[in-house]
């Protein structure tokens, strides 16, 4: 199950921006295969070394957007993980199926927001919930297409709605920064958080300075909101 005051980087390049996430204080890490706009920042064999060497505080998650269940397990296998966020055009079928065939994952689906799209949102919510631990938000990119990972901020009350409708816990995404992200939690009162882009320097790499004010502010935020309102 997705626990609360997750603190999550994606898109890790190396092992030494790994190891500066471990230091500033991030949960979860994620690690981005099979994509449909992006490429990987990293090979599977290195994304499995630096899992291997995680500390055992810290979850290591697939990003992926793989729909076939036992592409994704083997996958996921390969990598050395069991919690994997599923981010394509997935069916209730395969849900199903990926949770009969592996229990033990823990599986969080991506809810993409783009203009219009809060009830369809809500539809998949109810449908999809009892084959879930777990959601994560993100923003529709309409001049690329992409749907993860572009750095845009969407509308918080449709994340907002979400997270109070949903069964089960939710972790926000799209477009957050070390200057917003402790206004999100307040706002929006997730589960946990997401960043990829938003801690991110000139040269792509993950910015310590940025790294460090993101988990900062997010602590200090989730301590600051109840338990009970999450």
């Amino acid at each position: 199950m997705v626990g609360q005051d997750v603190i999550h980087a994606a898109g890790i390049i190396d092992q030494d921006e790994a190891d500066l996430l471990f230091e500033c204080g991030f949960t979860h890490l994620g690690f981005p295969f099979r994509l449909a706009k992006n490429k990987p920042d990293l090979t599977e064999q290195e994304a499995a070394r630096i899992i291997q060497g995680m500390p055992s505080d810290a979850t290591a998650l697939l990003i992926t957007y793989l729909h076939n269940p036992e592409e994704v397990i083997e996958l996921c296998e390969q990598l050395g993980v069991t919690y994997v966020q599923l981010h394509g055009a997935v069916s209730i079928d395969e849900l199903s199926r990926l949770k009969d065939l592996r229990p033990d994952f823990t599986v969080i689906k991506s809810l993409v927001v783009r203009e219009g799209n809060q009830a369809d949102l809500l539809e998949d919510v109810a449908k999809t919930a009892p084959f879930l631990d777990g959601y994560i938000t993100d923003t529709f990119d309409p001049r690329t297409g992409a749907t993860g990972a572009t750095g845009m901020v969407h509308d918080w009350s449709v994340s907002r709605r979400l997270t109070a409708d949903s069964p089960r816990p939710l972790i926000m995404a799209g477009g957050l920064n070390a200057d917003n992200v402790a206004d999100a939690i307040r706002a929006i009162r997730p589960a946990g958080v997401d960043v990829h882009t938003g801690i991110e320097g000139p040269n792509g790499r993950k910015d310590p300075v940025l790294s460090r004010r993101f988990v900062t502010e997010a602590r200090q935020a989730f301590k600051g909101v109840s338990r009970k309102d999450r």
